[in-house]
């Protein structure tokens, strides 16, 4: 029987999802939670894999068991043994041939920055630090473009070998509030950092260090301009991953609309 998790984690902590042979990651310290409870060696398969101190919102993993679980029961056991940094908010039994990356239909990440002089203790986690001047509507401009298909080469990183470097981006939006600004991405797949290195164009441009008109050059040409770096982890969340409803029916986190989180 199979099995899907929606985990909530601060990645501050660990290496990243992928299990590491000297570090912390959050795919052992779930495994380990669920073989506790199984008396299996099951093993947890994502949507993706996120790095060292990237976070997640709505990461989804599969596993098989031999048990017919209650889910209820099961999850509120998971989530005694884990730790507070990694959480299951949502869980439910899944046809055997869904498979958490590969039935995915699309997802969304977000980056959040705030602009200021001055370093915030308490966003250091979770938010990465950029100084004035700053232009925000420049910013959400600029994000909009990105939109549609496009080669994305000139913004991933080397990494994980791939067959093309074509993606989609469904949309860009830009919420803003105070000296905070936070993108959000959706997209039917995303590069190995593509989407710090986009947040890294977009920062330059509202910080007046590159012209908006790079990024069709950068489209064009498939080479990074100089001067754009890759973001910090520390600001990058999955947000959430959507399936079909029928395979995810009653899924959803505690509190979240089902179909808005799920739903093609």
């Amino acid at each position: 029987m199979r099995y899907l998790l929606i985990l909530e984690y601060d990645g501050s902590a660990y290496s990243g999802w992928q299990r590491q042979k000297n570090a912390p990651s959050v795919q052992e310290t779930v495994e380990e939670a669920i073989r506790v409870l199984t008396g299996e060696k099951n093993v947890l398969f994502a949507s993706g894999r996120t790095d060292a101190g990237v976070h997640a919102a709505g990461q989804a993993a599969h596993f098989d068991t031999g048990k017919e679980l209650d889910i209820g029961k099961f999850r509120y056991s998971l989530n005694a043994l884990l730790p507070e940094d990694v959480k299951a908010v949502g869980m439910a039994k899944v046809p055997d041939d869904f498979h958490a990356q590969y039935s995915a239909k699309r997802k969304t990440y977000s980056y959040s920055i705030y602009v200021s002089r001055t370093p915030s203790p308490l966003r250091r986690r979770r938010f990465t630090r950029v100084t004035p001047p700053f232009d925000v509507a420049a910013f959400a401009a600029a994000a909009g473009l990105f939109e549609g298909r496009h080669d994305f080469k000139a913004f991933g990183n080397t990494g994980s070998g791939v067959k093309t470097t074509e993606r989609v981006i469904y949309s860009a939006e830009v919420k803003s509030a105070g000296d905070e600004v936070v993108l959000y991405l959706t997209g039917n797949g995303f590069l190995y950092n593509m989407v710090r290195v986009i947040a890294g164009v977009l920062v330059r441009i509202a910080c007046g260090k590159m012209p908006v008109d790079e990024i069709e050059k950068m489209f064009r040409d498939g080479i990074r301009s100089k001067g754009v770096k890759t973001m910090p982890p520390n600001g990058l969340t999955l947000e959430k991953v959507f399936y079909s409803e029928l395979s995810l029916s009653g899924a959803a986190p505690e509190g979240a609309d089902e179909g808005e989180r799920f739903s093609e």
